[in-house]
């Protein structure tokens, strides 16, 4: 499996740049046009990239997380990586940590939306929330090099 390395690092890379990107873009550009357009233009809008969204969405999460676990069971080979010395494998695990709250929130918006009950303070909040822990993710992720 070692061997699959670099392939499965290039697919967990590319599906968290489409994630974090996607984010992003609703956090960073989306919510400013709320400033410019009246308020059923941006439900029109918004209403139009999340059916967008959600064609692809959860096939690159699926893919992100499958990825990550294969990751991980190579590098830390289970949990033969985390010591009780602080290193890159708590690093590692709280990063993991990150991502199974992203996942929480990202499943619990979905169940929001297809329930109904995603309004728009809602979805604004849990952009931001995802956004916050996407960059703590990646940040980690860089720290890892350093420790």
């Amino acid at each position: 499996m070692a061997s699959w390395y670099p392939l499965i690092l290039l697919l967990h890379l590319s599906c968290a740049i489409v994630f974090v990107g996607a984010v992003c873009f609703e956090v960073l550009v989306l919510e400013a046009f709320h400033r410019r357009f009246d308020h059923a233009l941006m439900e029109r809008i918004e209403a139009a990239v999340m059916d967008r969204v959600r064609r692809f969405m959860p096939a690159v999460v699926a893919l992100l997380f499958l990825s990550g676990f294969a990751l991980f069971d190579i590098r830390c080979d289970g949990f033969a990586c985390i010591r009780p010395t602080f290193g890159w494998g708590w690093l590692l695990l709280l990063k993991a940590a990150l991502a199974f709250t992203v996942l929480a929130v990202f499943v619990g918006a979905i169940r929001a939306g297809l329930r109904g009950g995603m309004d728009p303070c809602r979805f604004r909040h849990t952009h931001r929330i995802v956004l916050a822990l996407m960059v703590a993710i990646v940040v980690l992720a860089k720290l890892m090099f350093y420790v």
